[in-house]
């Protein structure tokens, strides 16, 4: 495993040129590849010549767009994994424009990409065409555009769209120039850190943003920045890179996270992701193994300092990660994950590695996401095995917002015990040419379809309408739509109607805690191979044990002890198990439910 953070000699500081010839093909990892260590000096030395972008802060208000927004662009560069793009061509094209960045020569051409693009081989069947996909020949060193691509950003939170360009954190002088490229293709601006005393050293796979100021990343970008930095021109505490993000980007409070132990390249998106505004996914390790301990201490310490822009705790909902077929994990495997996912407007696309376990993870991503398109890559495939260096779809992929987005902001509304007040639904909702109207679209069957209630500016780009309210028991499904003065309409969410927010009207008896048995609403897969998720209703704040047992009645394995998560989710890896027959056995408040599982 590499050393992340390993303090190298000074080597002679005459600059290394060429680092990589112009269109070199090589495969390079997502971390640092052996070779590439004696390149770091040159590279940092170019670094303070080098004349990129815009090489001061903004100086007005700016925002970062969260992942989930709308996109104009997605940008991949044509440097390994053929297989992988062919398959994320295919899909996103029908969302946006995609940007395959090619060589000028070589087997990565022009002429060569779309021969694979329009042919029948590993990759899958032909594209049906090539709309909507741009060829566009600029130098890359390296497949890993998620963390040396542009990041989006905003003035006045709808108005020019602009670019950020960090200095990337590795010896790839011709990745580290790419976004100055796309900003010329795409006639856009771009802010770049590159240039002392406003240098700063970071990367996309490390950043997380929620679209109104909150930025998460893992301490990565202290240690890089400070006097440990390999890449930076001038060291800089971490209150100094806090002050730089906020200039910069608009960024405040910016979340970071202690590293985790097993993670060699210490970026976050290997296992989180932000879903919306209030809402973090992230992955969970079976109790006590690898990253899980780490993990959730670090769910432990944003939940405990940090709200969301509501002013009210993150929700936080798991997806599992996911073991060899050995049933190993970090650091003993690769750092599989379902978390390495991206948007592309309604659609998601999902890193998957073997049926047994893609049914739950992409299962879960269409639960949490109603109305999008989920879609797996199988990542570690013996002809495309890109989990083995250090990533996967998020990793290779860099999305380009709008030019004018429609911004609608708005905090769901939770399940509630209210029967005769209407439920008021609050959004704030900006476009640069001004709001021509609002509406709030609201069922309690979609099937039938939707009543729409006007919506009433308030003030402060604030707009209101209310839900009737219901009898206990009703489901309640809404969404917002909103009217530029432009004509432009957006709703939100992006996916909507087929996509809404939903709560549920309670009864007195409904959901509280007290001597009734928790209710498992399901267990999947079953039967199963390893790995089970488990989802239980009505636990309210209670302990509960949860375990498996034998035919005999003897417990085998104990998969929880103590308050279940919020969102009512377990999971374990039930690999160690022989096959057979057993019973999940939940126990709460001295009251008790059970089922039966299968292992495979």
């Amino acid at each position: 495993m590499e050393l992340k953070h390993t303090l190298l000699p000074l080597l002679m500081g005459l600059f290394i040129a060429p680092l990589y010839a112009q269109d070199e093909e090589i495969d390079l990892p997502r971390h640092m590849a052996p070779h590439e260590y004696e390149l770091i000096p040159g590279y940092q030395a170019s670094r303070s010549g080098a004349a990129k972008g815009i090489t001061t802060p903004p100086g007005q208000p700016v925002r970062t767009a969260g992942e989930w927004e709308e996109v104009q662009s997605l940008v991949v560069t044509w440097r390994s994994y053929p297989i992988i793009l062919k398959q994320i061509v295919r899909h996103a094209k029908e969302e946006c424009e995609v940007i395959v960045v090619c060589s000028s020569s070589g087997s990565n051409s022009v002429a060569n990409v779309t021969n694979y693009l329009m042919a029948n081989n590993a990759g899958g069947p032909p594209l049906p065409n090539l709309n909507n996909v741009t060829l566009h020949v600029a130098p890359t060193n390296s497949v890993w555009v998620r963390d040396y691509g542009p990041e989006t950003m905003y003035f006045n939170e709808v108005d020019s769209l602009v670019l950020m360009d960090w200095i990337y954190n590795r010896p790839r002088p011709q990745d580290d120039v790419l976004s100055d490229n796309i900003g010329a293709l795409k006639n856009i601006a771009v802010f770049s850190s590159t240039q002392a005393p406003n240098d700063l050293v970071h990367t996309g796979g490390n950043f997380m943003a929620d679209g109104f100021g909150h930025g998460f990343s893992s301490k990565l970008v202290d240690i890089e920045n400070g006097p440990q930095g390999n890449f930076n021109q001038t060291n800089k505490t971490p209150a100094q890179v806090d002050g730089m993000m906020n200039s910069w980007m608009g960024i405040s409070p910016y979340v970071k996270m202690i590293e985790l132990p097993y993670d060699n390249i210490s970026h976050i998106d290997m296992h989180m992701k932000l879903l919306d505004e209030e809402t973090l996914l992230i992955g969970e390790f079976p109790t006590g193994v690898s990253d899980g301990p780490q993990l959730e201490e670090n769910i432990e310490y944003i939940q405990n300092n940090f709200t969301s822009v509501f002013g009210t705790p993150y929700e936080i909902l798991r997806i599992p990660m996911v073991p060899s077929t050995g049933g190993f994990y970090p650091p003993q495997s690769y750092y599989r994950t379902f978390a390495n996912a991206i948007f592309i407007n309604k659609l998601i696309l999902v890193p998957t590695y073997r049926e047994e376990v893609d049914t739950t993870g992409l299962r879960l991503w269409g639960e949490y996401m109603p109305g999008y398109k989920v879609v797996g890559i199988d990542c570690d495939n013996s002809d495309a095995n890109i989990i083995s260096a250090s990533g996967a779809i998020h990793c290779i992929t860099k999305a380009i917002g709008v030019s004018d987005p429609l911004l609608i902001r708005h905090q769901r509304l939770r399940d509630t015990y209210e029967t005769v007040i209407p439920y008021d639904v609050t959004a704030y909702i900006r476009h640069k040419t001004g709001i021509a109207s609002a509406t709030l679209f609201w069922s309690t069957d979609t099937v039938q379809g939707y009543d729409p209630v006007p919506m009433v500016s308030v003030g402060n780009n604030n707009w209101t309408g209310a839900i009737p309210a219901q009898a206990a028991g009703t489901e309640v499904f809404y969404y917002v739509q909103a009217t530029a003065n432009s004509g432009k309409t957006q709703v939100r969410p992006i996916t909507a109607p087929d996509g809404w927010w939903r709560f549920d009207v309670l009864g007195i008896n409904t959901g509280l805690p007290g001597a009734h048995a928790p209710r498992i609403v399901s267990v999947f897969p079953n039967p199963t191979t390893s790995l089970l998720v488990v989802e239980l209703k009505g636990t309210g704040e209670q302990r509960a044990v949860v375990r498996m047992t034998d035919a005999l009645g003897r417990e085998v394995m104990r998969l929880h002890e103590g308050v279940i998560p919020s969102d009512g989710r377990l999971f374990a890896d039930l690999g160690a198990l022989a096959q057979g027959a057993y019973l999940l056995v939940v126990e709460t408040g001295g009251a008790r439910s059970t089922h039966p599982v299968v292992k495979q």
